[in-house]
C-alpha cells in the first residue's frame, strides 16, 4: 500500500484511527507524498510515514516530547496515545494541529535555531542520534531515472567524494541538538508571532553549522534572500557560517541533497525534470559560478 493511491492511503488512515479511537469523518488531505498528511476533526493531524519507518516515527514522537519538556516551540504529538500506530505495515503518528501560520523569516529561523542549539546535550538523556548528512542520497540518485546515465554516474561519484571529505570536516562550533532541515518551510510563525519548528524527522546531534548552512546558501548559492536578510540572520544567531573553513563542504552536501530530492521526483513528475537537469548541470560546473538560478521546490 503506497501513497500513490488515494483510496489505499485513506483505508490505511481509517485502520490507524480505528486503533487510536480517533474519528476520521471529514478527514482532509494536506499533502500526499512519501509522507501522507491528513487533517482530522478535533484539531488533529495524522502523518503516515513511508514504508519501513516505524523506528524513525517512534523516534520523532520521542523527540517532539523531549522538546516540549525543554520548552522549545515545536509540533506536539498527542500525549494520551501510544505512538506510533502501525497499520498495514506503515507507521502513523498523530499531532496537534497548528493555528494559522506562515513561513518564518530568516531572522525568525535564526532565533529558533539559537534557542535550539543552546539546549544542553547530556549523554544518555536525550532521544537524538548522530547526524546522517547522506541518508537516502544513494537511493535517490538510483531512482532519478529521468536523468541520463552519465549524470547519475557523476552524482554517485560526487556523493562518494563528499562522503570521504566529510570524514575530515574541519573543527567548528561544539556539537549540539540540530533540527536537521532548518529552512523557512520547516520553521513557521503563527499569526500571534510564535515561531514553531516543524518536521522533526532529521533532528539529531551534530555540528550546528549544518542547520546554519541551509539559510546561508539561500543567499550565497541561489540569491533567494538578500544580503541584508542574511546579515540579519547572522546577527540574530551570533555566527556567520560562511566564514568557517568547512562551509564549502556542507554547502556542497546541501546542494546535492536538494538536487537528488528533485531528481528522484522528476522521474514521476515531468514538470520537475527541467529543474532537475539544471541543478545537475550547475553541480557539474556547466552553468558558471554561484549564485545559480534554481527555482525553490514547492
Amino acid at each position: 500500500m503506497t501513497t500513490t493511491g488515494t483510496e489505499d492511503v485513506k483505508e490505511l488512515l481509517r485502520a490507524a484511527c480505528d486503533q487510536a479511537g480517533i474519528d476520521t469523518r471529514g478527514a482532509e488531505p494536506i499533502r500526499l507524498g512519501e509522507n501522507a498528511i491528513f487533517r482530522l476533526p478535533g484539531g488533529i493531524v495524522a502523518r503516515i510515514a513511508r514504508p519501513g519507518q516505524l523506528d524513525a516515527a517512534s523516534r520523532e514522537v520521542r523527540i517532539a516530547r523531549w522538546l516540549a519538556d525543554h520548552d522549545i516551540p515545536a509540533v506536539r504529538a498527542l500525549d494520551d496515545l501510544g505512538q506510533p500506530i502501525e497499520a498495514h505495515g506503515r507507521a502513523v503518528t498523530f499531532w496537534h494541529e497548528l493555528p494559522d501560520h506562515h513561513n518564518g523569516t530568516p531572522a525568525q529561523v535564526a532565533t529558533a535555531l539559537r534557542r535550539l542549539h543552546d539546549l544542553p546535550v547530556v549523554a544518555g538523556q536525550h532521544p537524538f542520534s548522530a547526524l546522517e548528512p547522506f541518508v537516502r542520497l544513494d537511493e535517490r540518485i538510483t531512482a532519478a531515472t529521468s536523468l541520463t546515465d552519465d549524470d547519475r554516474a557523476w552524482l554517485h561519484q560526487h556523493l562518494a567524494t563528499l562522503q570521504e571529505s566529510y570524514h575530515h570536516l574541519p573543527a567548528g562550533l561544539p556539537h549540539t541538538v540540530l533540527h536537521g532541515d532548518a529552512w523557512v518551510g520547516n520553521v513557521v510563525a503563527t499569526n500571534d508571532n510564535q515561531v514553531v519548528l516543524l518536521d522533526l524527522e532529521r533532528a539529531s546531534i551534530g555540528p550546528p553549522e549544518w542547520d546554519l548552512v541551509s539559510t546561508a546558501i539561500k543567499h550565497t548559492s541561489f540569491a533567494w534572500i538578500t544580503a541584508d536578510e542574511y546579515r540579519n540572520f547572522c546577527h540574530r544567531y551570533g555566527h556567520d557560517v560562511t566564514a568557517w573553513d568547512g562551509f564549502a563542504l556542507l554547502r556542497d552536501i546541501r546542494e546535492l541533497r536538494m538536487t537528488c530530492y528533485l531528481a528522484q521526483h522528476a522521474a514521476e513528475n515531468p514538470r520537475a525534470h527541467q529543474e532537475a537537469e539544471l541543478r545537475v548541470s550547475c553541480l557539474r560546473g556547466r552553468n558558471g559560478p554561484r549564485p545559480w538560478s534554481w527555482s525553490p521546490a514547492s
